[in-house]
């Protein structure tokens, strides 16, 4: 979202901003996920932002469940994750990393080899760790949000405008924007939108489909949350920052590492934020299963990666 999906990390920024006594009791109330021996401690600082496409107590029959839970889902499947991001924090200023959900790894703790999303299923730690061995990167605190929340949020802040440059759409995902031009996106259909896998786009009478996949998505996922980070950082209304801090507590977990003074810390240094977006280089592959997935392209990906500590890749 997830740049989506995300504006995960923002919360933590309308938990400050909404008053210190009610921003530490939405605080509390995150959940928390045992993360101390697998998160690193160097200098600088890495926010792992993950968007889960969880689907506890989503009904298939729910007219948004398109956007919220996929094609083809069930209500209760287990949760993966949709969207993967890596924001760096240091002296240099602060830049966004959009690791590919198909990216080829060697998973940690099972040693099977898979796209990365799928180290998710075994919870946080297991996607770290995948994280830390594969592409060698530190990651300092870990911060979740679910689509349900990352949908309301967007409902609170009124939508989001987005300037399409042609009408597009995705069946898979639910996106439909008839025109072109500046469009305010509600929550289901921003949800769709960073989710679009199938991206497709009405160019001269003609039905387009953007051929890059998974690249073409974090592009997306990237522009989307610096228009989110962008609303959020100007509003001052403080019954919509209540609105919007409530919406996405309920479906955030943070690492336990993570103190209320980190928050306000980083909510400080979000105000005023130019987001870098950042890409690794990949190239497509088809495995003998006809799986398509992305491989990393080197010398490019281990210079990208040293921007966020991370000495080199193991894979590529």
């Amino acid at each position: 979202m997830v740049r989506t999906v995300l504006g995960i990390f923002l919360v933590l920024a309308l938990l400050a901003v909404g008053g210190l006594l009610y921003g530490y009791q939405q605080f509390r109330s995150i959940e928390r996920v045992e993360l101390a021996d697998v998160l690193a401690s160097a200098d600088g600082t890495n926010y792992l932002i993950v968007g889960s496409d969880t689907r506890a107590g989503i009904s298939p029959d729910d007219p948004n469940a398109g956007a919220i839970l996929g094609p083809d889902a069930q209500g209760g499947e287990p949760e993966r994750s949709d969207t993967i991001m890596i924001l760096r924090v240091d002296g240099e200023g602060s830049r966004m990393l959009s690791v590919p959900r198909d990216l080829l790894v060697t998973i940690s703790e099972t040693g099977q080899t898979t796209r990365i999303n799928a180290a998710f299923n075994g919870g946080p730690h297991r996607l770290i760790a995948t994280l830390r061995d594969q592409l060698q990167l530190p990651i300092h605190h870990y911060l979740e949000i679910d689509f349900v929340a990352f949908r309301d949020l967007v409902d609170a802040l009124g939508g989001i405008t987005i300037d399409f440059p042609h009408p597009a759409s995705d069946h898979m995902s639910g996106l439909n924007v008839p025109e072109a031009g500046p469009q305010v996106l509600d929550g289901t259909q921003a949800l769709a939108y960073v989710r679009s896998r199938y991206y497709t786009e009405t160019i001269d009478g003609r039905q387009v489909t953007e051929p890059t996949g998974d690249i073409g998505r974090t592009v997306r996922q990237q522009q989307f949350l610096s228009a989110v980070v962008s609303e959020m950082s100007g509003e001052r209304n403080p019954l919509r920052l209540a609105r919007m801090t409530s919406s996405m507590a309920a479906g955030m977990r943070i690492d336990d590492q993570m103190s209320y003074l980190d928050a306000v810390r980083l909510a400080l240094r979000m105000r005023g934020m130019e987001l870098e977006p950042t890409a690794l280089p990949t190239s497509n592959r088809t495995l003998g299963s006809g799986a398509q997935v992305l491989d990393l392209v080197q010398p490019g990906a281990d210079e990208i990666l040293a921007r966020f500590g991370s000495p080199g890749a193991t894979i590529g």
